[in-house]
């Protein structure tokens, strides 16, 4: 079942940290500070790594699933999303997209 906006500003913390999903690999991460942390789960070279994709409320639900999008493309193109993130990062080429 897909996240709506009232579930995420209403996500709060508990005894233990927990996820909710929402769907192609986005969830939200809650920690038992409160944190709110966008991630996206994918499959590369036999695993499942987890990549954060920023913070809420900096980062919206559709920002979040924007760049969700932006990184299955990636990985559908046989691009690792967290490899291009690092190499944007040490050219000094920062994306507003990973």
């Amino acid at each position: 079942m897909a996240l709506t906006k009232t579930a995420v500003r209403h996500a709060k913390p508990g005894a233990k940290d927990y996820t909710l999903p929402d769907y192609n690999g986005l969830a939200l991460f809650v920690n038992t500070k409160g944190a709110k942390c966008w991630h996206f789960r994918f499959s590369w070279s036999d695993k499942q790594p987890r990549m954060s994709l920023g913070t809420c409320p900096e980062v919206s639900l559709r920002y979040a699933r924007t760049l969700r999008d932006v990184a299955r493309a990636l990985v559908a193109t046989g691009i690792d999303p967290r490899a291009q993130r690092r190499q944007a990062c040490n050219t000094g080429q920062m994306t507003t997209s990973l």
